[in-house]
């Protein structure tokens, strides 16, 4: 996260209102002013899936976990981390036992299941723990790293 003293400048006395911030930003123009993105997100339904992953316009890592599944329990906060550094990646986690269409429809047969989907398609995917350079593989086949 950055400390507001890099925002704001070394003279932040006190936390301005988000409206103000925002105002300002616009006047001063030394900073990013976009709205911040939520780029870990719970998929509810079927609807919620297309319109969080199918429809977005940022490239979307999916993950199928279960509460139960204890590779799930590692994989999920490692991906977190890497996307959360990202700029142009989210990150949308779907609970297999709440969401059996979608374990259905993307033909999940166990977990966690990896699955990277761009403008509504399907990029690449992997099951099971995977170490970082396996999840960096899958992050640059999403946003089209090193493609010439």
């Amino acid at each position: 996260m950055t400390p507001l003293g890099m925002l704001f400048g070394s003279s932040v006395r006190m936390l301005r209102p988000a409206a103000q911030v925002l105002r300002g930003c616009v006047a001063e123009k030394n900073f990013s002013c976009s709205p911040a993105v939520k780029k870990v997100y719970h998929v509810d339904s079927n609807a919620d899936f297309e319109e969080k992953v199918v429809n977005s316009s940022a490239p979307v890592i999916v993950n199928f976990h279960a509460d139960w599944c204890d590779p799930c329990k590692i994989l999920s906060p490692k991906l977190e981390e890497i996307v959360r550094a990202q700029d142009d990646v989210d990150l949308a986690v779907v609970d297999v036992d709440k969401n059996p269409e979608l374990v259905h429809t993307f033909e999940v047969k166990a977990v966690p299941a990896i699955i990277a989907i761009r403008n509504g398609f399907v990029v690449d995917k992997f099951i099971g723990l995977a170490d970082a350079d396996t999840i960096e593989t899958l992050m640059d086949k999403l946003v089209n790293r090193n493609n010439n």
